[in-house]
């Protein structure tokens, strides 16, 4: 299953810089990440300095 990253997101893009497949992308006030393309591998949540990046 995918990850998501939740509201608490402060934009500092870190887990975008790890992400090994480029999932993720700067939405509407927070990073996204796309469902189809995430591998589910965690790289990004391991980064998130706020922790708000969880397996949806």
């Amino acid at each position: 299953m995918a990850y998501i990253i939740g509201d608490g997101c402060v934009s500092c893009g870190a887990c975008a810089g790890v992400c090994p497949v480029g999932a993720i992308s700067e939405g509407d006030g927070k990073f996204e990440i796309d469902p189809d393309t995430c591998i589910s591998c965690g790289a990004c949540a391991g980064t998130c300095p706020t922790g708000v990046i969880s397996e949806g």
